[in-house]
């Protein structure tokens, strides 16, 4: 567990936070601006409607948006067990072909990075981790639950305080 102690180490991510806090300050007024709109909020919010072959169709004033509106669910979960041992990538791959793939065999994606968190007892811990991408229909009324029960199988099996999750929604096309 490597935790942050040099000043100039801290100064660094306090630059990297106040971008990210930037970042999403301004997605959240953007939001709220569109909410606040009625003609903005229909214009993004509405889905165009499907052409006899499947195809989405749009008026001529758009451009013809790509792809079809899929939920997008971004699982990060960190490696460092209480013990100062790591998950590997074998027991991390073991995990989702027992655990995700069942739920969903269609596609997935998995990518691996370093990252930090602020532990229950304040300290920063740096470590690696594993992000799983899942995307998949508005319509599964399972993925939710499913996604749920992953998270929590991953605590329990590896001893993490937390999996993070994210939650989106994408325009997909295969």
């Amino acid at each position: 567990m490597k935790k942050i102690s040099d000043k100039a180490t801290w100064n660094g991510r306090a630059k990297v936070f106040a971008v990210g806090l930037a970042v999403a300050l301004a997605l959240t007024l953007a939001a709220v601006a569109a909410a606040l709109n009625p003609e903005v909020e229909s214009v993004s919010a509405q889905a165009p409607e499907p052409s006899a072959n499947g195809q989405e169709s749009v008026d001529a004033s758009r451009q013809k948006p790509v792809g079809k509106p899929f939920k997008r669910t971004e699982l990060y979960f960190g490696s460092e067990k209480p013990d100062g041992t790591e998950v590997t990538e074998a027991e991390f791959e073991q995990f989702v072909d027992e655990e995700v793939t069942p739920s969903f065999p269609d596609s997935l994606t998995i990518l691996t990075g370093e990252g930090q968190f602020r532990g229950a007892d304040g300290v920063i811990v740096e470590e690696r981790s594993f992000v799983l991408i899942l995307l998949y229909p508005p319509s599964d009324k399972k993925a939710n639950g499913e996604i749920e029960e992953v998270r929590e199988d991953y605590k329990s099996e590896f001893q993490q305080e937390s999996v993070l999750r994210a939650d989106s929604r994408d325009r997909v096309s295969f």
